[in-house]
């Protein structure tokens, strides 16, 4: 287990908090640019599957904190819509994975660049030194994204295993 998510904070909790709300808040922005043509949780899906690859229904649930007939109707959609398909696990014909189709890669794509796009845009209108401060920052921001996957990837691999039994 990694220790980065150990070590002791470098800010204050009040300075953690503040700069919290603002990316939050940025977080929200790019929530509302978006056309709402979709769930969050099914972009969130469709999001993890780019990120991880194929995954069983089960994964996909405890991955984004639904119970499993949510995610079972939610792949079904998806599935409908031509952005999901479900394949055969090679090692067990009995376990089926959900993968992106290339329209599902395509879709969270674009959806991706046009948020780009819409911060590129909100970026553009900032004075020059405001501009230059977010470009120091995102090392800073890259690595919460980094602690992000690694806690989720940790969050992962206990549910999968947990229900394990060897014989």
């Amino acid at each position: 287990m990694s220790t980065k998510l150990q070590n002791p904070p470098r800010t204050g909790r009040a300075q953690s908090r503040t700069i919290s709300r603002a990316l939050y808040g940025l977080m929200a922005v790019a929530v509302r640019s978006q056309p709402r043509d979709m769930s969050l949780t099914s972009l969130s899906t469709l999001a993890t599957l780019e990120l991880t690859g194929p995954r069983r229904v089960t994964d996909l649930a405890a991955s984004e904190g639904v119970m499993q007939p949510s995610m079972t109707a939610l792949v079904s959609t998806l599935e409908r819509s031509g952005l999901v398909e479900r394949r055969r696990e090679s090692s067990d014909r009995r376990v089926a994975l959900v993968a992106l189709t290339p329209d599902g890669t395509d879709y969270i794509r674009a959806r991706r660049q046009a948020g780009v796009e819409v911060f590129a845009q909100l970026v553009d209108a900032l004075p020059a030194d405001e501009a230059e401060a977010l470009l120091a920052a995102i090392t800073a921001i890259t690595h919460i994204q980094r602690l992000d996957e690694e806690r989720r990837s940790q969050s992962k691999v206990a549910p999968s295993s947990a229900g394990q039994t060897h014989s």
